[in-house]
């Protein structure tokens, strides 16, 4: 038996997708979940789309699971500095279930980034083979809901202790003038912070919680944002030029974008669903839909109107 995990390539994209929907199907069922009341834990936004894998291909560290040859699943993971992992999502194929991959795909992660001294992973409450296998791995809960359970696992790594600051309170501290490049925050609390005139280039922010904060006059030229949920935001004074929409929706309540007073001329929408879509008292010159002139259409209309 032989087991290893190799990078995923674009070529995989289908298949992978194919075996993490056939998993996460499989897993529903036997958990007795209907469509009505999907636990996103078990069948994470996107399981079963080839443009979702390809993102996490290109985004995320995503390797295939490869047993004897063939290839049986997945392990995603998101690597944050050079000391905290998450597992996003492992998968195997259901048909190969029950012999140690899963476990085996662990260890491997584990060792292909030996810096890492906490890993960090959700699941469903539901799941209680998941909550028996991750603890036999070393995984100790977090924290427990009636949806899912957290879960982290510190690793016997001592690489940068000396500089580490652990289970301190440095609450409504200030500083002035310091000098904090490549500095990792992990499980820290900095609810009411305030950041002002620093150059915070190139961080890295994921599985966070940004609800109710303020943005104002930030430079975020060249930034990327991902697997995001912006439901109900508001953004004024905002400088779209050259922004690209790829793979995006309005959620599970459906509440349609709103936009008022806004230049969007020369916006190009392809492959999109615009049903109900609503366009009142718009400046329409040169706009085409399937490259009929929205003008000749609005004048065939009223022509047909006025017999």
């Amino acid at each position: 038996m032989l087991i290893t995990i190799q990078k995923a390539l674009k070529t995989d994209a289908k298949k992978l997708t194919e075996i993490m929907t056939r998993t996460f199907d499989e897993e529903a069922r036997r958990w007795s979940v209907s469509k009505e009341e999907r636990d996103y834990n078990i069948q994470p936004p996107g399981y079963s789309s080839v443009e979702m894998t390809n993102y996490m291909i290109d985004e995320l560290t995503y390797y295939k699971i490869i047993y004897n040859q063939e290839l049986v699943g997945g392990i995603i993971v998101t690597i944050t500095g050079t000391s905290f992992g998450r597992i996003d999502r492992i998968f195997v194929d259901p048909e190969y279930q029950g012999r140690k991959i899963g476990s085996r795909a662990i260890e491997l992660i584990e060792e292909e980034f030996p810096g890492v001294r906490t890993w960090d992973l959700e699941t469903s409450s539901r799941q209680i083979n998941n909550h028996h296998f991750y603890e036999k791995m070393g995984y100790k809960t977090t924290f427990e809901t009636e949806d899912e359970y957290c879960y982290i696992k510190r690793m016997e790594n001592s690489c940068g202790s000396e500089n580490r600051m652990e289970d301190k309170d440095i609450s409504k501290a200030q500083y002035e003038n310091c000098q904090m490049e490549a500095s990792e925050f992990y499980q820290v609390n900095l609810e009411r912070s305030s950041y002002s005139n620093s150059n915070l280039m190139n961080m890295h922010i994921t599985n966070c919680n940004l609800s109710h904060s303020t943005f104002r006059n930030i430079n975020f030229k060249h930034s990327y944002y991902a697997d995001l949920n912006l439901s109900y935001s508001k953004m004024r004074f905002v400088t779209l030029g050259g922004v690209c929409f790829i793979d995006t929706g309005l959620g599970e309540d459906r509440d349609p974008l709103s936009f008022e007073r806004c230049d969007l001329e020369g916006t190009k929408i392809h492959h999109s669903n615009l049903r109900n879509l609503e366009i009142t008292d718009c400046d329409v010159t040169g706009m085409t839909i399937n490259n009929i002139p929205v003008e000749e259409l609005l004048e065939a209309y009223h022509r047909e109107q006025k017999k």
